[in-house]
């Protein structure tokens, strides 16, 4: 069955959701076959597939080419696009015309980072018939300004904050929101404030759901974050491979005569 903003909303309090980053035909269908809930179409792709320092270099145009290479192999999962770097900042018109280029390619909602300071700009997203995730926390399109990449809420003042953002992205329209890199009390009071899911990454266990950027789960990174649990170790089973390969042809004994 198609999962859908409906039955997201509903898993709230019932059932854990899962969700995983894909950039292409391949992972998707395996991660739609796992049974996955959401396959998340990140800007981690800078990072993880095209070999950028950070998500900042990602733009519209790669977003809705990997978008289209999701979508066309997934059946049941749903699929979340990123907004990329700087374009939810822009003109709502711009901003609209953007989150119409990655539905149109197969996206059924975007994924926006940002709290209260965007919440007026997705309730109008919202009401144009746009499904909008939230993003708080740890804000990976703002490593520029912030110098890096650290937890949030470990303060009275920054717990609030959160608390207020959720709140405002809820007023907004959101179907769920991504809290990354948040203390986990933190979370924990964050997931319990609102009636939509809290989906964490690198936030503790007591959000609503999880997401882990593909790579990271699967041992292909060489220094995942500190919160990833690896469920496989593919680098040194690919390296193995490939270096069996390369062994076989050097030696002449691939490809066989026969």
């Amino acid at each position: 069955m198609k999962v859908t903003t409906k039955c997201i909303r509903k898993k709230k309090g019932v059932e854990k959701i899962s969700m995983i980053t894909a950039y292409d035909a391949m992972f998707a269908r395996l991660a739609d076959e796992a049974g996955v809930d959401i396959i998340l179409v990140g800007d981690s792709l800078g990072n993880t597939i095209l070999g950028f320092e950070s998500t900042v270099p990602v733009t519209l145009e790669m977003m809705a080419h990997h978008v289209r290479a999701v979508a066309r192999a997934n059946t049941n999962a749903m699929v979340v696009a990123d907004m990329p770097f700087a374009v939810a900042h822009k003109s709502f018109d711009t901003v609209l015309d953007a989150c119409a280029e990655l539905v149109r390619s197969g996206a059924q909602a975007v994924k926006i980072e940002g709290g209260a300071k965007m919440a007026e700009k997705i309730g109008c997203l919202v009401e144009a018939g746009v499904a909008v995730m939230g993003h708080i926390g740890l804000e990976p399109q703002q490593v520029l300004k912030l110098g890096g990449y650290r937890k949030f809420g470990k303060t009275p003042e920054e717990r609030q904050k959160l608390l207020k953002d959720a709140a405002e992205l809820q007023k907004a329209g959101v179907f769920s929101i991504i809290a990354e890199m948040c203390d986990a009390e933190a979370a924990k009071e964050l997931s319990a404030s609102v009636d939509v899911p809290v989906i964490g990454i690198g936030s503790g266990p007591d959000c609503d759901g999880q997401v882990l950027v593909f790579a990271d789960a699967l041992g292909l990174t060489q220094t995942p974050p500190s919160f990833v649990k690896r469920y496989a170790d593919l680098r040194a089973a690919v390296i193995g491979a490939y270096s069996n390969f390369v062994s076989d042809i050097k030696n002449g004994i691939f490809p066989e005569r026969k």
